[in-house]
Parts: C-alpha cells; sequence; structure tokens
C-alpha cells in the first residue's frame, strides 16, 4: 500500500518577499476561510488579537481541537494573505487588519 503525503501550499510573508514555506493545506485553507470570515471589509478593521479570538469560532474541531495551533495558524495565514493583496493592514497601535 501506497501511502499519499498530505497535500501542501506555499505561504508567503508580507514582511519577507520571496520567502515562500510550505505547509499543510488542510489546516490552511479552513484558517483561510475562518479568517476571512471573521475580518471587516472596511478600516479600520480588527485587532490581530481580535481576530485570534474570532477566528475560533470557524474552526473545524478535528483540525484545530479546542483551537489548539490556531494562534500560529492565523499570523502565518494572515501574513499570506496580506502578501497575496487579500486582506491589508492599518498601521495603528495595536496593528488593524481587514479584507481588501
Amino acid at each position: 500500500m501506497i501511502s499519499q503525503k498530505p497535500a501542501r501550499v506555499s505561504l508567503e510573508n508580507v514582511n519577507h518577499p520571496g520567502k515562500v514555506t510550505s505547509a499543510d493545506a488542510r489546516m490552511y485553507e479552513a484558517m483561510k476561510r475562518a479568517v476571512l470570515k471573521s475580518l471587516p471589509k472596511t478600516s479600520p478593521g480588527m485587532t490581530v488579537a481580535e481576530l485570534e479570538d474570532r477566528v475560533l469560532a470557524h474552526l473545524p474541531d478535528d483540525l484545530y481541537p479546542g483551537g489548539a495551533k490556531a494562534g500560529w495558524w492565523t499570523k502565518a495565514v494572515q501574513l499570506d494573505l496580506e502578501a497575496k493583496h487579500i486582506i491589508a493592514r492599518v498601521k495603528t497601535t495595536p496593528l488593524r487588519l481587514h479584507k481588501v
């Protein structure tokens, strides 16, 4: 029996242009959906802390049991979506995010 490798996705980072890392596609897609459901469409948006709290309600428990690893994935997906110009940051203190 041949075991299949889990599907992977390339993550970009707005803070490090040109650097790409590989990540689990199922975890990424679930978090991406949660982030996009949670973020408002207009500025000033919401803080990263608010986003981290709100995504939890939209994550599947089989991938993120009890919110496990959600903090890391929220940040990784946030930086990737910023690099891809799907979401944008408002340079305030604290930093705020919204959909483009």
